[in-house]
């Protein structure tokens, strides 16, 4: 029975907050406005789901903007992350995901940027339109593994968010998640169990000055900062802390 007020939940207020943001986008540009809708909609999911997010390094952030790097373990982290992290940011989307009707047309609204992964032309175009964005002051954030893993463990990186950071010129952020694979599974519609997610919010690491050549030292950089940042949140689990 929790598992089917939460899927209604999830389906119920998808479609609704899509449809206001949607209505509020007619009057002008809303990006701000659909985004504390956005994050409205990932507190509501979390509650209703019994889900609680811990948070830490917070105090890290004093010079927006950045190119946040995060694992993904589970479809929870879009909401812990909306939910949780206080500053405004927009996602980097495959394409496919801005044709669903309703849904597609409110994250277009919304400002996400759409990749087309099959056409290498394309997505070059979406990386320089995203870069002048966050050179504007946009914050992404970018899943560098690409898709979410099965098990939890970190799957290999992919060099487009890189390339985005580096055209960017900006300092990228590591992120840790940790607990939300436990709770809801790749292919899992629904979380199978109430529980704690734990973001560790790692230091930005300036990109300004460096050669592009330098882009693959810092993909190891940032993956070994997310190991250890997905470490301390495991720890932060051991010890049951919230």
């Amino acid at each position: 029975m929790r598992r089917a007020i939460v899927l209604c939940c999830l389906i119920v207020s998808t479609i609704v907050i899509s449809l206001i943001g949607l209505v509020v986008a007619l009057f002008g540009n809303r990006e701000e406005t659909l985004h504390r809708m956005a994050r409205l909609w990932g507190k509501m999911n979390l509650a209703v789901a019994g889900i609680k997010v811990r948070i830490e390094g917070l105090q890290r952030l004093s010079s927006p903007p950045y190119v946040f790097m995060c694992n993904h373990q589970s479809a929870l982290d879009i909401h812990a992350l909306l939910a949780e992290l206080p500053l405004s940011f927009k996602w980097i989307a495959k394409r496919q995901l801005f044709s669903i009707p309703i849904f597609g047309w409110a994250i277009k609204k919304a400002g996400y940027i759409s990749i087309d992964r099959e056409n290498a032309r394309e997505a070059l175009k979406a990386i320089e339109k995203a870069a002048m964005r966050i050179r504007q002051g946009m914050n992404i954030i970018i899943f560098p593994e690409g898709t979410r893993s099965a098990d939890g463990n970190l799957l290999p990186f992919k060099k487009g968010g890189f390339t985005l950071a580096f055209r960017a010129a900006v300092p990228v952020v590591p992120i840790g998640i940790y607990g939300s694979s436990a709770l809801q599974p790749k292919g899992s519609f629904v979380p199978l169990k109430k529980g704690v997610i734990y973001i560790e919010v790692g230091e930005p690491i300036a990109l300004e000055g460096m050669e592009k050549s330098q882009k693959a030292r810092v993909m190891d950089d940032v993956r070994l900062r997310i190991e250890d940042l997905m470490a301390k949140g495991e720890s932060s689990s051991a010890k049951g802390t919230l």
